[in-house]
Parts: C-alpha cells; structure tokens; sequence
C-alpha cells in the first residue's frame, strides 16, 4: 500500500511538467508500435489514472469502458450490432463478377508488405525459382536450335514464321510445355515456361508469343485445372503434340480490360436426340492463333430458358471448347498487330452448336463457372509470359546498349564513358538486374502452388513499363543503328511491339488502377474485406472480430508511422545476416509500409465506395505497393546470390529510384486526399496537405541514386565476365564464353549481329592495353598526339607497342567499324520479300 500511495506521489508531483505528457504519449506510442494487447492500454491507462489521483468514479468510468470492449459477448451485443447496421448502407457494393475475382488466388508476401509491419525473415526464406536439370537440357537443346533457326529480319520483313519453324515448335512439344506429362506434355515448371518465353523474345517475338499462348490462358490451362477426364484425355495429348492448335476468345469490340462485360452468349436447349447443347453466338476480337487455331476456346455468358440445368435462366460465364471445323465458325481473317507478324485476329460464331458435355470445360459442372475458371488462370498468368519477354528484352538492351558503347568511340572515347550515355545506360542495367529478380522471386511463388493475383498484376505492370523505358533508353545510345532497320538491328522490333504488351492481358492503365490497389485494398488488408463479407452476410460475430481487428492495426500503424518517421526508419530491425550496406534499406521499407498501411486506412476510411474512382490517387497507392514489392524482390535476389559485393552499384541504384517514386507517390497523396464536407473538409485538406505533407517532404523517405552508382554500373556494364554474363543469362547472344569461338565464327559468317557485336566487343577489349600505352606515351610526349594508324605506327617505330599488338590494335579497328554499321538496300530489296 505504501508503495502504492508512494508511486501516487510522485505522479502527482510530475503531473504539471512537460515530461509526463511527454512521457505518457510514447508510452502509448510504442504500446502501438509493438502492437501490444488492448488489455496493456486498460492496465497502462488506468495506472496512470490512479497514479495521477484521478477520482474514483473517473476511473471506474475508464474501467468499465475497457471492460466493456474488453468482453466480446458484450462489446458485440452493445457496439458491434448496431454498428455493423450503420455501415451496412455506407459499404461499397461488390458485384459478383468483383467478388470472384477477389476471391481468385491467394494472398502472399504482397500482404506484409500492405500490413504496415512486414517480416523481412520469413520474406527472404521465400523459394527461389530455378530449372531442374531437364529443363536447362531444353533450354539449351530445343530453344537454342530454335533460335538458330529464327531470323527475326527474314520473318518480320515477310510478314510469316516459316513452315520448318512451325513444324519444330509442334514437333518438340513447345505448345505442350504446362501440360502434365501423362497426357504427352512436358510438364515444366512456370519457371521454365518463364525461361522459354524469355529466350525466344530475344531472337524472334512472333515465335516467343506463338509459344507462349497456348501455355498461358488457354484450352490446356482450362483443361489441366477445371476439364473432365474424359476432355483431359481427349484433348490434352493432341494439344501437346500440336495436333490441335489452340486460342481463347475472351476480348471483344466492346468487352476489352472489363471482360466482365461480354456479350457473346449461348443458350440451353435439349436436342432431338435427347443430348443438352448449347447453340453459340460470339463475336471476339484480337484473338491470338485464332486464323490457325483447330480448338477454341472460348468465353461466353450461357442463359438457360428452360432451365434445363437447374440453375435458372441466368446461368453465367462459362467457358467452352469448340473445334474451329464446327458449321458456324468463322476465323478467316486477321489483324495486324503493329506489323509484328503473329496471328492476332477476329473470330464469330453463327449458331455454332455444341454438346454440353462436350465442349463446356467441366462438363454441365462447369456451366456458370467460367468468370471464376479466368481469373484463377489470369492470376497466375500474369505473373509468367509478360514479364519474361519483357525481362528478355531488358537483358537484350543491357547487352546491346553496352556493346556498341564500347565499340563505337566519338572524340576518341568510347560513348559509353561520357556521363549523356552513362545515365541511361545505368537505368537499362539496374531494370535488367531488377527485372529478373522480381521475375524468379514471383516465379518462386508460382511454382510452390501460390496464385498470388495482385503480385502477378504488379509484375504485369511494372515489367512492360520497365522494359519498354529500357527499349526507349537503348534506342537513345544506339543512336542511328537503333533507327534504321535490317538485320543488324537487335532492338527495333521490340520498340515496335512494345504497346502490344502494354495493352495485353488487362491493359496497363486498368491494371494499375483497378487490380494492384483497387483488388489488392480489399484483398491484402488483413481485415477490410472480412468487414465487407460480414456486413454482407450479417455475421455479427465475424464482424466484431474484424472491425475491432482493424482499430487496433490502425492504432499500431499509426504509431509505427509516426516513431518510423520520427527516426526516419532506424527503429526498424532488419533481418539478421543481410550486407550492412543494405540493412537501410530494409529499415526504410518498413517505414514506408508503416505509412502506406495508415494512409490507405484513411482514404478507404474516408472515400468509403468512392474511392473505386479516385483513380489517380488508387494509382499512386499501387505505385508505392508496387515499388515496395519490386525493392523486397532486388534484395531477395542479392540474398539469394550470395551477397555480391560487384552487385551492390546494381542494388544500390534500383533501391534509391524505388524509394525515390515511393515519396513522390506519397507527395501526391497528401496533396489530393481530399474530404468533400463543409469545415472539417477544410481542416482535414490543411492536415493532410500543409501539415502532414510539408513534414514528408522535409522528412523524405528517399531521394535519387547517386552519379556515382550509375557510373558502377556503367563500367560493369561494358566489362568482359561473369557479371555481364551473370546478368544477361537467358538470352540469345552468340558468345565465345556460351557458343566456343567456332560456333562464333560460324555465326558471324552468317552475318548474325550478336555473333558480331560480341566479336567485336572481345577484340576491342584485348585491344584496350595497347591503347592505354599509346595514350601514356603521347602524355609523356613520347610519341605526337595523331588519330588511328598514325598514332600506331609511330608507337610501333618507338618499341612502345609490339607487332602483335600493332595487328591487334588494327583488327580491332576492322571489327568496330563493321560493327556500328547499319543495314541498307537497293530500291528493288527495300521494296520485295527476302528469299
């Protein structure tokens, strides 16, 4: 008791000072911070009361108050019903096409990084994604022969893949590489789909997307998840043979990125011989292989008058097989997509009749069922074919764009020295390094079995916007050899096909605004979409759980933000064992999550339904959830590969420009969150933007990477070994370390410009010791300052150079004029088909 009334005392004595207050606020922030129970609030709170010798009814107040949150059965009695009713008219609405692909896939590491505490060591336990031994032997077999065969000129100039081409895709199985093996197929992992994809798009793009369409969303994806076993074993094995050439139509004229919205239709009858069927009506658009595809499948919305199935007249989406022989189906014509030559086409149905059993993927099971059955297949999709091509044509640009920086020399330097050249360069190679680290650290996900929506949407978005700055970049250091076309030149139709991938599988603007954060807000929040689902179903105990779930993770954030920001992120903990130089960075992201957690709770708090369309400011929040994820990927990847020191510029770099956007994006909030109520519109405006957003704007949690990173990375970028090689890995690229000399010889014959540009780039090299003599004796003035042969002769007649490398400085010379030049025709050539 003495005690008691001591610790009183002192309270009591303490209570006018500034200290208490003090004192009593971070008692309670880093109650938050550490996300303590509500039970330590009760305890602190009342203790301070009684210690400040408060009155007893004021504490009595206090204490039942927590006792009545305390107590479940009461708080939910008392608060909870009555506020759940209370919401019920104010929650946005869900339509069953939203709910589906909500409830589509599964959340995964995206969900810590959107809780406002991620936990970086169970992040980087995350698998990591590599080919078995099988796969690399294809790799290395079939998709290397196969790239050989491709001259991507040849095809592009005339408008076709060859018929030998089309013949070995089929006859090695690249059309069956997701189907399991005992229906025929390969079955590869996503990885190795991934690393196909990837190879392919940097040798010919028309014979990467031929590959990856029938082994993305498709038939055989349908099929292996959701098709009968009598559809699997009829299909499945002509499928991965190539008997049977697939497509899907999904996209119409006016049922684009809302594929929700379509109108083909198909209706329920019973046939004479007893047989339900179906008789189809569609009209798609920019269906891929669909001029010479022999199954297709395809998207429509099936009514059933009589209700035959017993489903009501309404059934839904369904999706189905139908072969392209049937009477009624039309694909005879095609568009063209940008000039790239791949079938990209229209297809209609007139009355096309199927049997049910037949044709709809699951049987009568699967009528109904088909919205559900895409977006399962779309959220793993995303995650695969896109963001390799895109990570192809990243390391393409790496290992172009440093190629002919170092061959091709103005005012007697290599452009790739001058610091113009060095910034786009150092943005081409960190996308490169970044590109794939996201891209196997996804895959890693995809391959455990986890379906993860909102991250394969990120990786969608972010992988063709980084790809298509890096093709914009390379363009601008390739100078004229990137603006004249032939056969020399390796990045002109990715620059052309760029917007193609923009806009495929949910075009970029939608994704960004619609799936990343308008899915993920619901999705990877830990308790917002159980309050939709339990308002919804009028589940009082559920909704009790969740509602008082989220004030805690408000209370918590808000306290981690306000103390992260504080100490500008070093109250964080990175995980034990990361490099030094990256533990800043893994503190910062927590931070950053902090803050993202506490403002999306604000903004859904206060926009309510409404913020479905605030997209920019939707579009900003899945910007800083997107580079979030992207910097979490660039660290497990430096984890994973042990740590390199040479790789640090790389991380560095990346990590900077991410944290950089993540506070532009946060800048953009606290300006335009925005609350339309009279007066306490006004006073949440002056909070947000004049109070909380000039403290993040001094307070910034990054800034841009340093010049001298971008140098780092510049010179590696145009150094000889096994971090180029490293980091371009995956691609075609005729070299003496992948094909042995020969093979490079042999290939330069043939006039292949990657044979030529790495030829020259290793004799170049060689060349540079030479060349720093030379330079040394006329600083010394040993030897006149002269250009070229000159100069070489006079440090030959010197003895500064040897024979040797007098004829090595000349080859040199030889082989980088071949290399910068560009292709050029007759009139008769520029205007005919290549033989």
């Amino acid at each position: 008791m003495d005690a008691l009334l001591a610790y009183q005392g002192f309270l009591t004595n303490l209570a006018p000072c500034w200290l208490l207050i003090v004192g009593s606020i971070l008692i309670f922030l880093f109650i938050g911070f550490f996300s303590l129970p509500l039970f330590v609030w009760a305890v602190v709170s009342v203790g301070l009361l009684f210690g400040l010798g408060a009155s007893t009814t004021a504490t009595a107040v206090v204490a039942a108050l927590f006792v009545l949150f305390l107590i479940k059965p009461i708080r939910a009695l008392l608060i909870s019903t009555p506020l759940m009713k209370a919401m019920k008219g104010i929650m946005p609405k869900i339509s069953d096409t939203e709910r589906t692909a909500l409830e589509a896939g599964v959340v995964w590491v995206e969900k810590d990084l959107f809780s406002g505490k991620p936990d970086f060591k169970k992040i980087l336990s995350e698998p990591y994604a590599k080919l078995t031994a099988e796969e690399q032997a294809f790799m290395d077999g079939p998709v290397e022969e196969l790239c050989k065969m491709a001259n991507p000129w040849k095809i592009w100039r005339n408008r076709e893949m060859p018929q030998e081409m089309w013949q070995f895709i089929k006859d090695k199985g690249f059309l069956g590489m997701i189907i399991p093996k005992e229906y025929g197929g390969l079955g590869f992992s996503n990885m190795a789909h991934s690393e196909v994809v990837m190879k392919l798009s940097t040798r010919s793009i028309s014979a990467s997307i031929s590959v990856m369409v029938p082994n993305s969303l498709g038939p055989a994806e349908l099929l292996i998840h959701y098709g009968t076993e009598a559809q699997k074993n009829h299909w499945l094995p002509r499928l991965a043979k190539g008997q049977e050439i697939p497509c899907f139509g999904l996209t119409e004229p006016q049922a684009g990125s809302d594929a929700g919205s379509i109108t083909s239709s198909g209706t329920v009858f019973k046939d004479t011989d007893g047989k339900l069927k179906i008789k189809l009506n569609w009209n798609k658009r920019w269906i891929t292989l669909a001029q010479v595809s022999t199954v297709i499948g395809l998207a429509f919305r099936l009514r059933d008058p009589e209700n035959l199935l017993g489903k009501g007249e309404d059934v839904g989406i369904t999706c189905a097989l139908v072969p392209a022989s049937t009477p009624g189906v039309i694909h005879d014509r095609r568009h063209d997509p940008l000039t790239i030559p791949f079938h990209n086409c229209p297809t209609q149905g007139k009355d096309v009749v199927v049997t049910i059993e037949d044709a709809v993927v699951g049987g009568a099971a699967g009528c109904g069922k088909g919205w559900g059955m895409l977006m399962e297949c779309l959220a793993a999709g995303r995650g695969v074919s896109l963001p390799a091509q895109s990570t192809g044509g990243a390391k393409l640009c790496y290992r172009t764009a440093s190629s002919h920086a170092f061959i091709r020399k103005q005012f007697g330097l290599s452009i790739g020295k001058f610091e113009g050249v060095e910034e786009p360069m150092a943005r081409i190679g960190s996308k490169a390094y970044a590109l794939d680290a996201a891209r196997r650290f996804t895959l890693g996900a995809l391959d455990k079995g986890i379906k993860p929506p909102v991250v394969t949407a990120m990786m969608k978005y972010h992988a063709t916007e980084m790809s298509r700055s890096a093709v914009n970049d390379c363009m601008d250091i390739m100078g004229g050899a990137g603006i004249s076309l032939g056969q020399r030149n390796l990045i002109a139709e990715g620059y052309v096909a760029m917007p193609i991938g923009i806009t495929v599988e949910g075009a970029n603007i939608m994704t960004r605004t619609l799936i990343i954060f308008g899915q993920g807000a619901l999705r990877c929040h830990p308790y917002a979409f159980e309050e939709v689902r339990t308002i919804a179903e009028g589940n009082t105990k559920g909704f009790d759980a969740a509602f008082w779930g989220h004030i805690g993770h408000v209370v918590s954030n808000l306290c981690r933000s306000i103390l992260l920001s504080l100490s500008r992120g070093y109250l964080a903990c990175a995980p034990s064992g990361v490099h030094p130089k990256t533990k800043i960075h893994y503190r910062r992201l927590q931070w950053a999550s902090a803050t993202f957690a506490i403002l999306a709770d604000v903004a859904m708090g206060t926009l309510g339904g409404q913020l479905k369309l605030k997209e920019k400011i939707t579009g900003r929040f899945a910007d800083i959830f997107s580079h979030m994820y992207l910097s979490t990927a660039v660290l497990r990847r430096f984890e994973e590969e042990g740590q390199r020191e040479e790789d640090l510029p790389y991380v560095q770099y990346f990590l900077k420009h991410e944290m950089a956007e993540i506070q532009k994006s946060f800048d953009g909030l606290f300006d335009n969150l925005k609350l339309e109520v009279p007066v306490i519109g006004g006073i949440y405006r002056f909070v947000m933007k004049d109070i909380l957003g000039a403290w993040s704007r001094i307070n910034s949690i990054g800034s841009q990477g340093t010049d001298g990173w971008s140098h780092l990375i510049t010179a590696s970028m145009m150094k000889a070994g096994e971090q180029r090689d490293r980091i371009t890995s995956g691609i075609y690229w005729v070299g003496e370390k992948t094909h042995g000399p020969a093979e490079v010889i042999a290939r330069l014959a043939k006039g292949d410009q990657t044979a030529r540009l790495e030829n020259a780039f290793n004799v170049v090299t060689r060349a540079e010791a030479a060349e720093k003599k030379i330079r040394a004796a006329v600083k010394s003035g040993s030897i006149p300052k002269k250009k070229g042969m000159a100069s070489w002769e006079d440090a030959l007649a010197k003895k500064i150079i040897s024979q040797d490398e007098f004829k090595l400085l000349s080859e040199a010379d030889k082989v980088r004029y071949d290399a910068i030049l560009v292709d050029d025709f007759t009139e008769t050539e520029y205007q005919n088909k290549l033989p």
